[in-house]
C-alpha cells in the first residue's frame, strides 16, 4: 500500500494527492479515519489534495482552497461559514 509507504519515509509531514480515487464509500471512510488517526495519534502533519469538498470539511482541520479568483486558508469550521461554502456546500454545510 502506497500510504504505509510515505509514512515510512516521513517522521513528521504526509503528502497526500487524491488519497480515496477509485474507493468505494466504505473504503473511503475508512482511509479518512485512518489517515485521521495517523494525524492525531502519530502528531504527522497531513498535507491533502482533495476535490471531495464534503469529505475534507468533515475531516480537516484546516482549508486552504484554490479557485480561480479567489482563496481561502482558515479553519474548517471558518470555512463553513465562508463564501466558498455557500457556493460549493451549497445548502449541504457540514
Amino acid at each position: 500500500m502506497l500510504l504505509a509507504r510515505a509514512l515510512c519515509a516521513t517522521k513528521k509531514l504526509l503528502l497526500l494527492d487524491e488519497p480515496v480515487t477509485g474507493l468505494d464509500p466504505k473504503a473511503s471512510a475508512e482511509m479518512y479515519n485512518i489517515i485521521k488517526l495517523i494525524n492525531l495519534c502519530d502528531d504527522i502533519s497531513v498535507i491533502m489534495v482533495s476535490h471531495d469538498i464534503h469529505e475534507a470539511v468533515r475531516y480537516a482541520t484546516k482549508i486552504l482552497h484554490l479557485g480561480h479568483t479567489q482563496l481561502f486558508f482558515g479553519t474548517a469550521a471558518e470555512y463553513r461559514e465562508s463564501a466558498h461554502a455557500r457556493r460549493f456546500l451549497g445548502g449541504n454545510r457540514i
